[in-house]
């Protein structure tokens, strides 16, 4: 620290507006304080699950050194950035929500949580330093971090001692860790993919921070659907943030950019601009999820009537799309292939499309080397769910895309027609109308379980939901 008055305090993380601190406001602020009662430190319910985890990782890849950081933060604008969350692999196999910090599991198979300590009174950096605790809160100690997480801490400095150490590294989330270690691109990529594989089954606490975070998101819907006489007055931006209220009251936050799709917009796979006008008569498609306090998110989507009820052409393309997805559902039970609810649903789409004269053939369409049907539908009706809203993307083909359904794996189900305003193919009353039912589904032993089954889905039990929603928002 500089004697001179006029000089900033050498802390890296300040900015480029923050007041000038001589030297004798730095020896003020470091006394007169109490020491601050702090809450006991408690074993998190999932710490044993997470320790599970990291001696299954050891056990796969004995002798070695594993690397998993949690990422840092991302930068919104300037000196500004985006809320934190920690990389799916590291929550999964830690639970800190600390940014920086670095998992490592040594030869020995022993893991060692390294992070930043709290910032006591005793320097300046509690009030210096934009991640000090009069900028963002106590932090705890690493002592009660060992205690709560069920894992050894240790400074984050002191990782610097490992620098040249051979390992595998989850890269991608911090570059200085990655430069830390020496490790080679196929190992790395060997490590990422047993991660995203391992998550791929869920163990019963996984199941019930889902159905958590799905509970949440109903009561979402709900939210939303009381308050569509206010997204008319103003816009999809009122159904989007009466839903993120509701995210942030009972969770972590959205598990993904809500979608809120109104009129021809729900034709937009990934409409998130969320700006256009809802309009009394027309349709609005709802893609929201819920990430809970563990950071699992749910996934869900319906299309509902702005007003209520159906016309009747939204209604008969509303029941095909709910067919095809009962025949999703049917196939949803192990030893199916991960493409069986997919291929269900699409053979009574094509049927459907060929009733509405869109078609000639729905046996011709739905041959693996046409698939024209395609064109009123483009999207896969499956993917896993479960701490990242596409979960497990790292697994292989053979595991995943190309596997067979397994107990505990959860996967939504979501077809979807699509008739774009332009589409000079389909009858002009049916462009500009965008219908998907999406539900979150857990595989069990004999066969599924519907996480998001307590929010309606048949066209009469919309309608009858929206109409008896009087109770009044949270």
């Amino acid at each position: 620290m500089g004697t001179d008055d006029n000089l900033d305090t050498p802390q890296e993380n300040t900015a480029s507006h923050d007041p000038k601190r001589p030297s004798k406001l730095l020896e003020f602020m470091s006394t007169g304080w109490a020491d601050l009662p702090r809450p006991a430190a408690d074993v998190q319910e999932a710490s044993p699950y997470r320790a599970d985890r990291r001696a299954r990782l050891a056990a796969q890849f004995p002798g070695e050194v594993l690397v998993v950081p949690s990422g840092g933060f991302k930068v919104r604008a300037n000196d500004t950035d985006f809320p934190f969350r920690p990389g799916s692999d590291f929550t999964w196999l830690v639970g800190s929500r600390e940014p920086d910090a670095v998992l490592v599991i040594d030869a020995a198979g022993e893991a060692v949580l390294y992070q930043a300590p709290a910032w006591t009174r005793e320097t300046p950096a509690f009030f210096t330093d934009r991640n000090g605790e009069f900028w963002v809160g106590p932090r705890p100690s690493l002592e009660d971090v060992a205690v709560e997480l069920g894992i050894a801490t240790r400074p984050l400095e002191e990782i610097e001692k490992l620098r040249g150490t051979a390992a595998r590294v989850l890269t991608s989330y911090d570059v200085k860790v990655e430069e830390l270690f020496e490790s080679g691109e196929e190992a790395n990529k060997e490590l990422a993919t047993w991660l995203s594989e391992a998550r791929l089954v869920k163990d019963a606490w996984e199941v019930e921070q889902l159905q958590q975070a799905v509970d949440a998101t109903i009561k979402g819907f709900e939210d939303v659907a009381r308050e569509l006489p206010k997204a008319v007055a103003t816009s999809e931006r009122w159904a989007e943030g009466v839903f993120g209220l509701r995210a942030r009251v009972e969770g972590n936050d959205v598990g993904y950019g809500s979608i809120c799709a109104a009129g021809a917009h729900a034709c937009v796979l990934h409409w998130t601009d969320n700006d256009g006008p809802v309009r009394e008569g027309e349709l609005i498609l709802l893609d929201m999820g819920v990430e809970g306090r563990e950071l699992y998110t749910a996934d869900v989507t319906r299309t509902l009537p702005v007003s209520g009820t159906w016309t009747p052409r939204q209604r008969e393309v509303y029941e095909l799309v709910y067919r095809s997805q009962e025949a999703a559902l049917a196939e949803c039970r192990p030893g199916n292939a991960f493409t069986a609810p997919h291929n269900a649903a699409m053979k009574v789409l094509a049927e459907g499309l060929e009733a509405l004269g869109i078609v000639e053939s729905a046996a011709e369409v739905l041959a693996d080397d046409d698939k024209r049907y395609s064109r009123w539908t483009i999207h896969g009706v499956s993917h896993m769910l479960g701490l990242d809203v596409h979960d497990c993307a790292a697994s292989r083909d053979e595991l995943y895309r190309d596997g067979t359904l397994q107990p505990g794996y959860v996967l939504t189900v979501e077809p979807g027609l699509y008739f774009q305003l332009d589409d000079l193919l389909v009858p002009e009353d049916l462009r500009g109308i965008g219908i998907r039912i999406e539900d979150d589904v857990l595989i069990t032993e004999d066969g599924h379980r519907n996480l998001s089954a307590a929010l309606p889905r048949d066209p009469d039990g919309v309608e009858r939901w929206m109409a008896a929603l009087t109770e009044p928002l949270l």
